[in-house]
């Protein structure tokens, strides 16, 4: 198991403990687990992210494919756009949705609002900038 497997699965089994919440560099923040499908695998997989909530839709959800800054976006953002579908965990309950790419103004209101709440998002985008813009995904509930 890589050390980003091993990562995930510790923090995907301490949301599953404490009905959604975990501790540490996540303490206080909303999270979400996303399962998808590898695009070129078709293994079942699970992504914990952090998670902006629409301030006016219940239903709708945006997550940051932000690779801690990294230069490239992580392979669930491929999934999840090939896909176009996957299921959300949040809290104990589970729900599919639909995925959309969040591009232009919006995308960077979204994105500005989860890097106020959340200064690291704000040095990710420091780090990619020039590099690559780093993607928003909407997961609305279906």
């Amino acid at each position: 198991m890589s050390e980003s497997q091993d990562w995930n699965s510790k923090i995907i089994a301490e949301f599953r403990d404490n009905q959604g919440r975990v501790g540490g560099p996540f303490e206080g923040a909303p999270m979400v687990l996303v399962h998808h499908r590898g695009r070129r695998t078709d293994r079942q997989l699970v992504s914990p992210m952090m998670y902006l909530a629409d301030e006016n839709d219940p239903k709708l959800l945006y997550v940051f494919a932000s690779k801690a800054g990294a230069p490239t976006n992580p392979d669930w953002y491929y999934n999840l756009v090939s896909a176009g579908a996957a299921e959300a965990e949040v809290g104990t309950e589970t729900f599919p949705v639909t995925v959309t790419e969040v591009t232009g103004g919006e995308r960077d209101r979204l994105y500005a609002e989860q890097a106020r709440r959340y200064p690291g998002f704000a040095e990710y985008e420091e780090r990619t900038k020039g590099i690559r813009t780093i993607p928003v995904l909407a997961l609305r509930r279906n």
